[in-house]
């Protein structure tokens, strides 16, 4: 059976953000992590909007254009200055090697599509196959948290978890509550600027951003 060109738009948008998952874990350089980040973001609204469009879900419309103020200009502009006033530039330091990290990469890919069949068949849309994708997502993101040793980008990381999350709820079940999005903008938001804060404490005390640091600290 032909999908409806709405739907094959959304399967195109899931391969790009999948496609930009895979960009952010092989990127060491940090500004250009956060563009990729922006770039997730904008593919979000796109889906999100045709998601809308195509299930006359008009409370979408909502959450795609938070998405864009959110994600797409004020995080990524948050971000950019928070690089800009502490200096990073370069993320050159990996637990693991980006080659062996992409390789892991493509285990959990595989790993999330079989995860996602079964749950998949309770969803009624025509977009449900993408919930694998979206776990892929979720998954990537977590794999970048735990390989980078920079603060800066294990927070970008934790932001393209949330990422995931949203495209899994505006694929397979036309999204959330609107007052749940409005609850989890607003946790994003402030959770960007106490980390931030929370970087400029550990640049002062250990003149880095590698969180290696920490384990070094034992009491007293």
């Amino acid at each position: 059976m032909t999908l409806p060109w709405s739907a094959q738009l959304i399967h195109l948008s899931a391969a790009l953000l999948l496609l930009l998952s895979f960009a952010m874990l092989a990127q060491r350089r940090v500004r250009s992590l956060v563009n990729l980040f922006a770039a997730q973001g904008a593919t979000l609204v796109v889906s999100t909007v045709i998601v809308a469009w195509s299930s006359g879900q008009h409370h979408l419309y909502y959450s795609a254009a938070m998405t864009l103020v959110l994600k797409v200009f004020l995080l990524p502009a948050i971000l950019h200055r928070l690089i800009r006033r502490l200096e990073v530039q370069w993320d050159t330091e990996t637990l693991v090697n980006i080659p062996t990290v992409l390789l892991i990469g493509l285990l959990v890919v595989i790993f999330s599509f079989g995860l996602a069949q079964p749950i998949s068949q309770f969803a009624d849309t025509v977009t449900r196959s993408t919930l694998g994708i979206a776990i892929a997502v979720v998954l990537l993101a977590f794999l970048m948290m735990i390989t980078r040793r920079k603060a800066v980008s294990q927070v970008v990381g934790f932001l393209a978890m949330e990422n995931g999350l949203f495209f899994a709820a505006t694929s397979a079940t036309y999204g959330m509550p609107m007052v749940v999005e409005l609850g989890i903008a607003l946790d994003v938001l402030v959770g960007v600027f106490i980390l931030g804060i929370f970087f400029f404490q550990i640049r002062e005390q250990f003149e880095s951003l590698d969180l290696h640091h920490l384990e070094t600290l034992k009491e007293d």
